[in-house]
């Protein structure tokens, strides 16, 4: 048994989650996390909403309200798409908690004591209308190295490199028109991140066999010439440094932002009620292949969690106090096995963006069209290796010509035939044929096939591999015709028994294969199948827990997954659940 960490990004509390964030990280963390429970594997899946992020404050002011209120309201609409989508959190929290305050301050504590803070003047821009230093996103322009004209100040969403506001060419404000802007001195705390480079470029040395080769070749090119950044920065909204007489100076977003997959950990353990479970994914030994951590992002935070959350991680070697290691753990952190970013999901050849008003929010799709069809149509065009495009047509093609023709009918026909004429319970099989050991062998080594595409978070992949299978199925069952079968004697009634055992015993296959992806269609045929425990447990544990300052957060309750991810073992003779019914929804085109 390993254990398994899946961390998600933690997305910014500004405004609803749009398809282009389900399929980036959301998604492809629950298909993973579900594989790896099936499997048997201890998993904890963790994130929550980032609220210190400036596009809340940006929000905010539109609105004339505060951040606070922002960010409240988003928290809960996540809390809700998460369970609409089936995004099964062990943990989902946020970054306001006491627990997260606290550990971001030992954090800053630490890298100080342990030489990686330094203070410094830096250049940042001031606005003479609103008198105050701007956050980096609040401001726009020119990227200085690709050209893209609405660039931010901390980061190009075109070309993916990091930036200082001061670079920008043209900076403007991004809320206020016609804004003069300056360039002031502030001084600030600055990480040294050079420090860590030997440390990092060793770290990315050996991921060439299994990490993607457009996240892997970036970060190292970053890699290459490493330079200080600012560590904190001019805010009234934020985490405050612990040191005296600062005043204003808040740990910079980015940097405690991450931090959250530590905390959200150390927060689950507290919330279990064993405290120092979080130190069995943290601090295990850097060589204990038994212990994985996986960063599941989109492709505009590559950098900050192959390079610099890493720089963090060996900064601090461990934390402070009661927190420190047991006697005879590590004494640095496990750093992340695998950071498979995705690429951008374009909408109308524009990419999504919140702030940018290019959305197509998943919660109301969910909603109108159930949450499997929206998680099968993201999974079959995900984003991994290159851009992808959303298409309505698309979307509806791969429900109603492949989810519900390949699967939902599939499993409906054959079960329909066993409960009509085979008085709900499963045939006991004659001899078997050729076709009928070809499929059965089929689907059983579709068990590795698909689990080595998933283990290696090739999702597109498995999903296509389990499609396969079914397509396999379908050709059978329409070859063999058991209802015609059936009307041809004694001896035509046994064969059309022994073929809709087979059928019913590559659908219970199926079940398992197909339900890291579409859990409820699973679910629901498996209770048809006539099995009174679910794959995956009960959705959620809603709750709220002193770390959590009063905010609901989500735990997932995987209770009945563990050890499912095998070939069937359907015995002739189970009874169905009922009689069987419909299980996808056809969208009809309007």
């Amino acid at each position: 048994m390993e254990n398994i960490l899946v961390c998600l990004a933690w997305p910014y509390a500004n405004g609803d989650q749009h398809v282009g964030h389900i399929t980036g990280a959301y998604l492809p963390g629950d298909i993973f996390a579900r594989f790896q429970r099936l499997k048997g594997n201890r998993v904890v899946m963790v994130s929550g909403s980032d609220s210190h992020g400036t596009p809340i404050v940006v929000r905010a002011d539109k609105e004339g309200t505060t951040p606070r209120a922002v960010f409240e309201h988003f928290h809960e609409r996540f809390l809700q798409t998460w369970q609409t989508l089936g995004i099964t959190f062990d943990l989902y929290t946020h970054t306001d908690t006491e627990n997260h305050h606290a550990i971001a301050q030992q954090m800053f504590t630490r890298l100080q004591d342990n030489g990686y803070l330094y203070t410094a003047k830096q250049k940042q821009i001031f606005s003479i209308k609103q008198q105050k230093f701007l956050p980096d996103r609040l401001v726009e322009g020119t990227c200085p190295i690709c050209g893209y004209d609405k660039a931010r100040g901390d980061q190009c969403d075109t070309c993916g490199n990091l930036l200082d506001a001061v670079q920008l060419i043209n900076p403007r404000n991004r809320n206020v028109e016609n804004d003069t802007l300056e360039i002031r001195e502030s001084e600030h705390y600055f990480w040294d991140l050079p420090k860590s480079s030997a440390e990092i470029t060793q770290y990315l040395s050996d991921k060439d066999s299994y990490w993607r080769p457009q996240v892997l070749n970036f970060a190292r090119n970053f890699a290459k010439d490493l330079n200080p950044r600012a560590f904190t920065r001019d805010l009234t909204w934020g985490i405050p440094i612990p040191v005296p007489n600062n005043e204003g100076k808040c740990i910079y977003v980015w940097w405690e932002a991450v931090l959250g997959y530590l905390t959200a950990t150390v927060e689950w353990a507290k919330v279990l009620g064993q405290p120092e479970a979080w130190k069995d994914f943290w601090y295990a030994q850097a060589a204990d292949d038994s212990v994985k951590i996986y960063n599941f992002i989109g492709k505009d935070n590559i950098l900050f969690h192959t390079v610099l959350w890493q720089g963090i991680l060996f900064g601090m070697r461990q934390l402070v106090g009661a927190d420190a290691p047991r006697p005879g753990d590590a004494p640095i952190f496990k750093q992340p096995y695998d950071v498979p970013a995705n690429q951008y999901l374009n909408f109308g050849g524009q990419k999504f963006s919140k702030s940018l008003g290019v959305s197509l929010e998943a919660l109301d799709l969910a909603q109108k069209y159930g949450a499997d069809a929206v998680r099968f149509y993201l999974t079959k065009v995900m984003p991994e290796q290159r851009d992808a495009e959303w298409s309505f047509d698309g979307f509806v093609q791969a429900n109603n010509g492949e989810l519900l023709a390949k699967w939902g009918n599939l499993a409906q026909r054959t079960l329909s035939q066993i409960w009509k004429n085979f008085g709900g319970a499963i045939p006991q099989p004659g001899e078997l044929t050729e076709a009928d050991r070809d499929l059965i062998t089929a689907s059983e080594r579709a068990f590795e096939t698909v689990g080595e595409a998933l283990n290696g978070v090739r999702l597109r992949e498995a999903l296509g591999l389990v499609l396969e299978l079914a397509t396999a199925a379908n050709v059978y069952i329409d070859q063999q015709a058991p209802w015609k079968m059936i009307k041809t004697g004694d001896e035509g009634r046994a064969r059309a028994g022994t073929q809709l055992y087979v059928a019913a015993r590559v659908i219970d296959s199926l079940s398992v294969l197909f339900s890291p992806f579409v859990p409820n269609v699973c679910e629901a045929v498996r209770a048809q199948l006539g099995y009174d425990t679910p794959l995956f447990g009960k959705q959620y544990t809603e709750l709220q827990h002193e770390a959590t300052r009063d905010h609901l957060v989500l735990r997932y309750d995987g209770a009945g997954a563990a050890g499912r991810w095998q070939p069937s073992q359907l015995a002739p003779g189970q009874r169905l659940g009922g009689e069987p019914k419909g299980l996808v929804a056809k969208i009809e085109v309007k």
